[in-house]
């Protein structure tokens, strides 16, 4: 067939070593823990954190990367000692760098040059290389002309990651947290709660519930400069926002093709500078330190808590350490990082302490339901 791309004994042969090389990776790698945080004043709520930076690459997109190579891998996209690239600037791409690295390949990060200094020496540990760019509402466009210069794979993780994950199960993010949480007091989440980067991991637990048909529902946080809210509450996919995300790994400037709207019950849209005072509270309770996307993420289930609480219901909520905040010495943990991005996290954090010892949550959100 005129076009079509001859895969020989030889292709076929290393694809099938790199796939065994990634599946045996996966069978070393023990399970996450799920932590109960203490929260002695919140009578009848529990709340649970799933530690997804304990993988070895660091951070909850160890699994997303996994299935993404795996997806390419099966699917005859990856070649023999051509280079794979991805638009990332934050843990998916050291994530990929670590998988690229264990199946020999050259791996690319298309990046704004603005990325976090611990970001890119981590993608540079697994020998990944670090394509900077000035503009990034061009990231996808410079990813796209990058790999048709070099011949390589765009993984293109916000078109395939809702696709390259089985939502069903065989140990998804989904299907660990349940069999987790199974002899809990309140085995049946009332809400998980994510933060939207690609949009897969949402999708894929939005859909297990679903599938499973358990009474859980979803939660989806947003922050401020991001598509995803506007979009969600407007029903309408072309929403774009022109400000990059100060939050890494987290918010998009447009709705990405991952991001599966139906499966979400609500959406919150937090302030940047409340995520960071959630970090901060949370990395002071758990006694060590965590990123900006946990924060987003830990502030929407307190949200959440402080609902059930009105109205005197109670149960268990669970949520994601996405990675560790060492990788943000220089950002969300630098003073003058802050001042820079005029952000002040300082005023919010005396309210977030004060709900979790018995009082009322009161700060700014914006909310939208399905």
């Amino acid at each position: 067939m005129a076009g079509a791309k001859v895969v020989g004994p030889a292709s076929r042969s290393w694809a099938d070593r790199a796939v065994a090389a990634i599946e045996a990776d996966q069978h070393r790698s023990a399970d996450t823990h799920l932590w109960k945080l203490d929260l002695p004043a919140l009578a009848g709520i529990d709340f649970y954190l799933k530690d997804e930076s304990t993988h070895p690459a660091g951070s909850l997109k160890h699994r997303l990367a996994r299935s993404l190579f795996l997806y390419a891998l099966c699917n005859g996209l990856i070649r023999e000692g051509a280079p794979v690239i991805e638009a990332s600037s934050g843990s998916t791409a050291v994530s990929e760098a670590y998988f690229a690295r264990m199946i020999g390949v050259p791996f690319y990060a298309v990046m704004p040059r603005s990325t976090s200094r611990e970001k890119i020496a981590a993608i540079e540990h697994y020998g990944g290389n670090c394509h900077f760019i000035d503009d990034g509402r061009r990231i996808y466009a410079d990813s796209a002309e990058l790999t048709e210069r070099l011949g390589g794979h765009f993984m293109d993780q916000f078109t395939h990651a809702e696709r390259a994950t089985d939502w069903r199960g065989n140990n998804n993010i989904a299907e660990s947290i349940f069999g987790q949480m199974r002899e809990e007091r309140y085995p049946i989440p009332a809400w998980i709660v994510m933060s939207a980067g690609t949009g897969g991991t949402t999708a894929t637990i939005g859909r297990f519930l679903r599938y499973k048909q358990h009474a859980s529902r979803l939660s989806v946080a947003d922050v401020e400069r991001s598509a995803f809210f506007d979009g969600y509450a407007t029903h309408d996919r072309n929403c774009r926002c022109e400000q990059p995300s100060r939050i890494e790994g987290i918010g998009r400037p447009r709705m990405e093709p991952s991001f599966v709207p139906g499966v979400i019950d609500h959406m919150l849209r937090v302030p940047d500078a409340v995520s960071l005072a959630a970090m901060r509270v949370l990395s002071r309770r758990l006694g060590r330190r965590v990123g900006g996307s946990t924060g987003t993420n830990f502030i929407a289930m307190c949200f959440q808590a402080a609902r059930m609480i009105e109205e005197g219901k109670a149960g268990s909520l669970v949520t994601l350490i996405c990675d560790s905040g060492d990788r943000y010495a220089n950002t969300y943990y630098s003073d003058e990082w802050l001042a820079a991005n005029s952000l002040d996290p300082s005023p919010f954090e005396p309210a977030i302490e004060a709900f979790l010892a018995g009082g009322k949550l009161t700060l700014p959100f914006e909310e939208s339901w399905g």
